[in-house]
């Protein structure tokens, strides 16, 4: 052998001595037990020879690393035994090695600890020995002298030690004797020794029993039955040149390679000197498949692949023949060293793995134990680990082979929800071979995530008259957690709507969000109001979120316009009057309607539906207003009825009419307004209404005192200078009791045939002011304040000269204007008495009574309507 295969040797030497020396210094553990033990056999107490604590070996996780091969041994974590769970066979275990342990890992953990332990298996009589043959066959030739050595396979015992192939036996015979090779402990190969020549004559067939015998108590044998055919002479047997040759070989070499050529010779000549080689019998089966023999070469070839870590020296048993008639085999043995290469990766174990790991567990917690082996020997089998460098995890070297993979740095499940982490192991061979292990790192959710609405606020639209228990909207959250911290449920906070709690309005869903109406909103009454959604997780601590959700009522066309002046008087209709004389274009009222939806759906037309005479009257589509289309003729019937229909301009529109009664009259009448027609609303006033009624009773006071006042004055003026106004003269028409203000018009006008000097002005009334008065205004240069006279009404068929007249109420128009000489033109200025006074006072209270009707109609609250009119009357 080579001095590189010294070198190897000695290192083999020293690597067992360093091995026993480390198992020394680490305490290991080592139990014997026989083999063939039956399940739960008790191996010895692991606990108590470790000094653990027995309580806690669940908790820590005690258990035994399993390996490529079976369990056969297990602990019981109650009691801490170790007991055998698999039966053990040696021989299959271990072969033919004198000693077979089973090297066992346990793992334990919080903290982390590692023991080695071995158990040896000890060898039971339990085999016997046998022969691959049950029966030898020889031919020996006649010529053959005594001393002559037949070499016959050796029995197998697959035990061990004592309980081995210890000698062998051959049955009582006259010609032959046994003799026992021993080349090692379990090479102990029969030789049959011819003692007496043969004579073929006398006896051409011996039959011998050979018997093995093992050590065993009680000892085993077997036999084999001997057949010796006696031949004819063959006076020369081949010779090797050596009986042993000793050859390396690299593993894994090549098939047919050439692992040596033998070379036998034979001094005969002819048939008798050729030579054949072959294995001899008892050459295992294994060799066989691993190389092979060409007969006429002698050449020993690579048959199989040849692996170092299956065995590292192989001896091959050769025979050699010559071709005579009655030849005799030779033998020699080859050894053959096989060289290590480096052949195998390095295997990684995943031995202990803890996942999935919590997101926010700290930097440095371990995740996994990792075992790293070399089949290889020498540099070969020396290995180092490392991974990528851009994952939040390293790996720690902890005990020879191990290694621990732990967190560096924190980690984000919903960043990165799992990690494959790659753990490549390189051997340090020529070249080096690696293997990587592939390890899923799965990170467990903490709630660290509040949930999160898809917008950060939600306008909702909705229209009105909506159905109870109708779906307003959906609101959705996302949580980026998992599981148990990713499921949503929806509330809604608690608040107030006009001071009604927020939960008689809408609900929501508990998992779905979705909002719901309780009740049927009405825009007229509520327009837009808010909710606040808060989304709450289920993790603990749960975290929530809020959003506002905005509901915005549309309007929808359900109110039809309703008609408030004129109001009917006495049943379905309102009454108006028109004086005969009225112009074209005269007005005769003004439809007020009014519509609480809003937008096209409040904006109001009107039309006129019906007319008894549908030529004479006509109503502007926009204001409402009624007016004369005509003179009024003598043929006109006296009462004419119109219905004026008002429409908005909604989808589908509504509509409501209004039936007007008018009655053609030489003059107008006037009549209070009964106030009792008024309904009376209890709807309540807030403060603003009440502000607003104290606010129009104190303006009222203050202008009527203020036209108290002033009538006053005038009138003493009247009586103590009646000389300094005379020529002056005016005219004012008075509207008639019951007609609304807005329906009246005085026009200061001046015809174009009049002559009048420009101190004085005439004042013209048109509609339903039927009263004409007269005003002396004084805009002489002597005075430096306009002066105004009140002169009694008239008519045109009073008599100009008489402005007393026992009717009071006169109808026409008519204006006129003072000369310059004082002549009024049928006007005489009329000193005012108490009663003329209390007149015109009651005439500027009327007037202020129609504007404080038209604010009260206008007020949405019938109670303030009526404290209004309770006001008027005090």
């Amino acid at each position: 052998c080579t001095p590189k295969s010294t070198w190897v040797k000695w290192q083999v030497i020293i690597l067992i001595i360093f091995s026993c020396v480390w198992d020394f210094i680490t305490g290991q553990i080592r139990y014997s037990i026989p083999e063939e033990l039956k399940h739960g056999a008790f191996v010895g107490n692991i606990a108590d020879d470790l000094g653990l604590d027995v309580r806690k070996l669940s908790a820590r996780r005690f258990r035994i690393v399993p390996g490529p091969k079976t369990q056969y041994l297990e602990v019981n974590l109650e009691n801490g035994i170790l007991f055998v769970n698999e039966k053990v066979d040696r021989e299959q275990l271990c072969g033919v090695r004198a000693n077979c342990f089973l090297h066992l890992e346990i793992v334990i953990e919080n903290p982390l600890e590692l023991y080695r332990v071995e158990v040896e298996i000890l060898d039971v009589n339990d085999n016997s020995p046998s022969f691959p043959w049950r029966e030898f066959r020889l031919e020996i030739a006649e010529s053959v002298t005594p001393g002559a050595r037949f070499p016959l396979e050796k029995a197998r015992d697959p035990d061990v030690g004592a309980n081995s192939l210890q000698t062998y036996q051959l049955s009582p015979n006259t010609h032959f004797a046994l003799e026992v090779q021993t080349r090692s402990e379990r090479n102990k190969f029969p030789v049959l020794v011819l003692e007496r020549s043969l004579d073929r004559e006398q006896q051409a067939v011996h039959k011998l029993i050979l018997m093995a015998i093992d050590g065993g108590v009680p000892e085993r044998s077997g036999t084999a039955l001997i057949v010796v055919s006696v031949l004819d002479v063959n006076d020369n047997a081949p010779v090797f040149d050596q009986t042993v040759y000793t050859v390396c070989l690299v593993e894994n070499a090549p098939k047919n390679t050439v692992v040596i050529k033998l070379n036998a010779t034979d001094l005969d000549e002819g048939s008798h000197g050729e030579i054949t080689y072959s294995f001899s019998h008892h050459a295992p089966g294994r060799l066989r498949q691993l190389f092979s023999v060409e007969p006429q070469t002698g050449e020993i070839r690579v048959k199989g692949v040849v692996d170092y870590e299956e065995a590292s020296v192989y001896e091959i048993y050769v025979q050699a023949n010559d071709r005579g008639p009655y030849t005799a085999a030779v033998h020699c043995t080859v050894v053959v060293e096989i060289i290590d290469v480096n052949d195998n990766a390095p295997e990684v174990v995943l031995t202990s793995l803890s996942s999935p790991v919590r997101e926010d567990s700290f930097p440095g917690t371990v995740i996994a134990l990792i075992s790293v082996t070399d089949r290889d020997s020498g540099e070969n089998g020396k290995t180092h680990c490392h991974m990528a460098k851009n994952l939040p995890f390293k790996l720690q070297s902890s005990f020879k082979n191990y290694y621990t993979l732990v967190t560096n740095d924190f980690l984000d499940r919903e960043s990165v929800p799992e990690y494959n982490v790659t753990v490549t192991a390189t051997d340090s061979g020529s070249p080096p071979l690696s293997t990587n292990q592939t390890i899923l790192v799965r990170v467990s959710d903490v709630n660290d995530n509040a949930p999160h609405f898809a917008h950060p606020s939600y306008t909702v639209y909705l229209m009105e008259n909506n159905a109870p228990g109708a779906s307003i909207c959906s609101v959705s959250a996302f949580d980026p957690d998992i599981d148990q911290n990713a499921y949503v449920s929806y509330c809604i906070l608690d608040g107030k709507i006009r001071g009604t709690p927020i939960s008689t309005y809408v609900s929501i869903n508990l998992n779905t969000g979705n909002l719901y109406a309780l009740r049927s909103f009405d825009f007229e009454q509520l327009k837009n109001f808010q909710v606040t959604v808060q989304a709450q997780d289920a993790g603990f601590p749960s975290l929530h979120s809020n959003v506002t959700v905005n509901v915005i009522i549309l309007d929808q066309n359900d109110n039809a316009p309703e008609v408030t002046s004129p109001l009917p008087r006495n049943g379905s209709h309102a009454t108006e009057m028109v004086p005969r004389s009225a112009d074209p274009g005269y007005l005769v009222t003004k439809v007020v309607a009014i519509d609480v939806d809003s937008g096209q759906n409040g904006r109001l037309s009107y039309q006129l539906f019906q007319s008894t005479d549908p030529g004479l009257f006509s109503v502007a589509p926009l204001s409402g207003e009624i007016r004369t289309v005509r003179l009024l003729e003598d043929q006109d019937a006296l009462k004419q009825r119109v219905v004026i229909l008002v429409m908005d301009n909604g989808q589908p529109p509504l509509s409501s009419s209004v039936t007007i009664m008018v009655s053609i009259v030489d003059s107008v009448p006037e009549v209070f307004s009964d106030l009792s027609d008024k309904p009376q609303d209890t709807e309540y006033l807030s403060n603003f209404n009440l502000y607003l009624i104290v606010s129009l009773g104190s303006v009222s006071f203050i202008f009527l005192v203020a036209i108290i006042t002033l009538v006053s004055v005038k009138c003493h003026k009247e009586r103590h200078s009646a000389h300094g106004y005379q020529g002056s003269s005016c005219c004012f028409r008075r509207k008639r009791s019951g007609d609304v203000l807005n329906n009246s018009h005085v026009n200061f006008q001046m015809p174009a045939s009049a002559k009048v000097p420009p101190s004085h002005m005439e004042v013209g009334g048109s509609a339903s002011l039927n009263q004409t008065y007269c005003y002396k205004v004084c805009l002489s240069p002597e005075s430096a304040k306009t002066d105004l006279m009140f002169l009694k009404p008239y008519s045109s068929s009073t008599p100009r000269n008489n402005a007393k007249t026992s009717n009071p109420y006169v109808t026409g128009w008519r204006v006129r204007a003072s000369n310059k000489n004082g002549d009024s033109g049928g006007f005489h200025r009329h000193n005012l008495t108490f009663t003329e006074h209390f007149y015109i006072i009651k005439r500027c209270w009327a007037i202020l009574y129609h504007v404080i009707r038209l604010i009260s109609e206008s007020t949405p609250h019938g109670a303030l309507r009526k404290c209004v009119f309770l006001l008027i009357l005090s």
